[in-house]
């Protein structure tokens, strides 16, 4: 037993790399997620999830008849891509794209800016929890009933398994925010601390 609890005193002190893989990996995952909305296939992929939102429906010209024109990735087909033309796809998956790259650059920038950082992990926490929201407004999310006698809650598809992957994004993205904000404050109280001390030196001054 002590060679197990040897291992678990080891374990339990590496939970400051353990902080560190996870900021890497949101920063990865978001600039390189966000990265692909540039791509018109990536931007096609998201489309019943935006269609379907109440929130997010609005960003698309035409967003009732998305079903009619959805691509396998990949595929190209003329028609599809000038519906997704004039639906305003392609420029709504830009922005959101580059909002995405932008948060995972503010988690970044923990080292230097860890204030900044910890506003990135919370703006990403909360695009955590739209996301999720699509689970309950997107029907793609659950296997429809063609006959299997296999669909509805709790079998997620494709897209549904992607969606559920982001309750790990928003535990990630609240570890890292507090880690963001005790580095911050450990700043300012350091900063505080060394300002008293400066003070006798100015006063002989005068």
């Amino acid at each position: 037993m002590d060679r197990f609890d040897r291992l678990f005193e080891y374990a339990a002190r590496l939970d400051g790399l353990g902080t560190a893989l996870t900021r890497i990996g949101l920063v990865v995952v978001l600039v390189w997620i966000g990265g692909l909305k540039a791509y018109r296939y990536e931007a096609e992929g998201i489309v019943p999830f935006v269609a379907n939102s109440p929130a997010m429906s609005f960003f698309y010209a035409d967003p009732g008849r998305y079903r009619e024109h959805m691509n396998k990735e990949g595929a190209l087909v003329p028609e599809n891509r000038a519906w997704h033309e004039a639906n305003r796809t392609y420029p709504f998956a830009w922005g959101l794209g580059s909002v995405i790259v932008l948060y995972g650059v503010l988690i970044a920038l923990h080292p230097v800016f860890p204030r900044v950082a910890a506003v990135g992990s919370f703006l990403v926490a909360v695009m955590s929890v739209v996301t999720l929201s699509f689970l309950v407004t997107t029907p793609e999310a659950w296997v429809p009933d063609l006959g299997s006698g296999e669909h509805g809650f709790p079998l997620l598809t494709g897209p549904g398994r992607l969606v559920v992957k982001d309750a790990i994004m928003l535990g990630a993205a609240v570890v890292t925010m507090a880690d963001s904000a005790k580095a911050h404050l450990r700043r300012r109280a350091d900063a505080g601390a060394a300002t008293p001390a400066s003070e006798p030196a100015l006063a002989l001054t005068h």
